[in-house]
């Protein structure tokens, strides 16, 4: 198969495929770079996700210097108040093994620790020195500052399942290009067929007119009509085959296909048989739709930046800390003749005089909460509306549709009878031109007609996430598709 495109190609002959509607869907759904963006956008969110479930979990630490040597002067304070400078030379290690954990009811933060310190002086008597911490446990805990953790634990959650509905969505919207893109080729191909049927009826036509002309049936005037009718149909045909390789050029390149190809789009041949219901389609939206997510998120984040511009007001901070230490100039000892090593210190810091700053940081806060609330109000009027109106444009639709079915059926006999009466002498020219045009904006607005089913079709699967085809929800194996292992 690669061999005969690649000969195609050298050739300069291009390979035909027959690309049904659902073929080419399916096709930009793994292959467009529309799905490519929407699938990163979702490995994105998950390794968001991803870190803030670690973040929950205790974290194993290991810090260490190894090692740290020094020969330089330092300050020292003497005994009557006087620096001086003195000499050191001295290697140093150090090294810690920390198990930390998050309390997410508290905000805090506990950790278990233990440490050797390692100290060899080169100058003033040579020797080493070791301080042991076999076991710290310290606890970090903010009082009355907002509890960031209690807050994630409420948004990311939100956030990860908005992600994936969006996904969703975005998937249905690149079935929803795809239709315009495939109706815009399918278009410009029935229009080229069109163009070509017209030009092949014209040039018949003008045969007859001559010849008639010649036994002197028509005026002069009607064949100069038919020859106009002519040079028309061939400067149509010339811009509908330029449209029709821009329009090719443009799917091709959506659905990522070689450029030697052409693409024969089919004129899909049933819809789908769905009778929908707007209370039903709200029903699986708010359910379904990344639009109750978002909008569930937004207010927590709002929530959220009052709760703490109102911790800024004041700031408390307890630090606890219990273990053991020792230290010996052997290694050994300094683990056994041990001693408690305990620190406690809370930290405040209360503004006293800050002119209304945090104070004013809190009432912005609580404005934007209240625009945001707002506009969640309005947006989500808007949806409701806007979904309203879709459902019944596709109800409406349907039957549009089967109209512009029976029309152009209609149309393309009266056209094909008129042909034969013309051709007897019995209608005028302008009854011909007037069928012919019919009958081309018939098959027309057929066409438009299904691209219109089509694009409101997938418009309601993107909202509601629900294939009213199969009476399922629209779903994805997400880890499948990310491929975590």
């Amino acid at each position: 198969m690669l061999i005969s495109g690649c000969c195609a190609a050298l050739c300069g002959q291009a390979r035909q495929l027959e690309l049904p509607l659902d073929d080419a869907i399916a096709m930009a759904r793994v292959q467009s770079v529309d799905a490519a963006v929407a699938l990163d956008e979702l490995r994105t969110a998950y390794w968001q996700w991803r870190t803030f479930r670690a973040d929950q979990l205790p974290e194993i630490t290991f810090t260490a210097t190894l090692p740290e040597y020094g020969k330089q002067y330092n300050s020292y304070l003497n005994s009557d108040g006087e620096y001086s400078f003195v000499p050191t030379n001295s290697l140093q290690a150090r090294g810690q093994l920390s198990i930390t954990q998050n309390i997410p009811l508290t905000g805090g933060k506990i950790a278990l620790n233990t440490s050797l310190d390692f100290m060899r002086q080169f100058e003033g008597g040579v020797g080493n020195r070791f301080m042991t911490i076999p076991v710290a446990l310290t606890l970090s805990q903010p009082l009355f500052g907002v509890n960031t953790m209690k807050w994630d634990r409420r948004i990311e959650p939100l956030r990860y399942t908005e992600a994936k509905a969006a996904f969703l969505s975005a998937t249905e919207d690149v079935a929803r290009l795809t239709v315009e893109y495939y109706f815009s080729l399918l278009m410009s191909r029935e229009n080229l067929d069109i163009a070509r049927q017209n030009l092949a009826n014209a040039e018949q036509l003008y045969g007859v007119a001559q010849e008639k002309r010649t036994m002197g049936q028509i005026s002069q005037n009607d064949l100069l009509q038919m020859e106009l009718n002519l040079l028309d149909a061939r400067s149509t045909l010339t811009d509908c085959e330029s449209s029709l390789r821009a329009d090719m050029f443009a799917l091709r390149s959506f659905l990522n296909i070689d450029e030697d190809v052409e693409i024969v789009p089919v004129t899909p041949s049933a819809v789908p048989d769905a009778h929908i219901v707007y209370a039903d389609a709200l029903e699986r939206a708010l359910e379904n739709n990344k639009f109750v997510k978002t909008m569930q998120r937004r207010q927590l984040e709002a929530d959220y930046e009052v709760a703490r511009a109102k911790g800024s007001l004041r700031e408390i901070n307890l630090f606890l800390q219990v273990g053991y230490t020792g230290t010996d100039t052997r290694f050994g000892p300094a683990y056994e003749r041990l001693r408690a090593n305990e620190v406690a210190s809370v930290g405040i810091s209360i503004p006293l005089l800050d002119w209304g700053k945090r104070r004013g940081k809190v009432k912005t806060a609580e404005s934007n909460r209240r625009v945001t609330e707002s506009r969640i109000r309005q947006e989500n009027m808007n949806f409701n509306q806007n979904l309203f109106v879709l459902v019944e444009r596709f109800t409406n639709q349907q039957q549009q549709l089967d109209i512009a079915a029976r029309a152009a059926d209609i149309a393309a006999r009266r056209y094909r009878t008129n042909v034969e009466t013309y051709l007897i002498g019995n209608i005028s020219n302008l009854e011909l031109n007037d069928s012919r045009q019919s009958k081309d904006t018939s098959r027309r607005d057929y066409i438009d007609q299904l691209y219109r089913f089509w694009t409101y079709w997938y418009q309601l699967r993107s909202l509601t996430l629900y294939d009213y085809a199969t009476g399922t929800d629209i779903d994805a194996d997400i880890e499948r598709l990310l491929k975590i292992q």
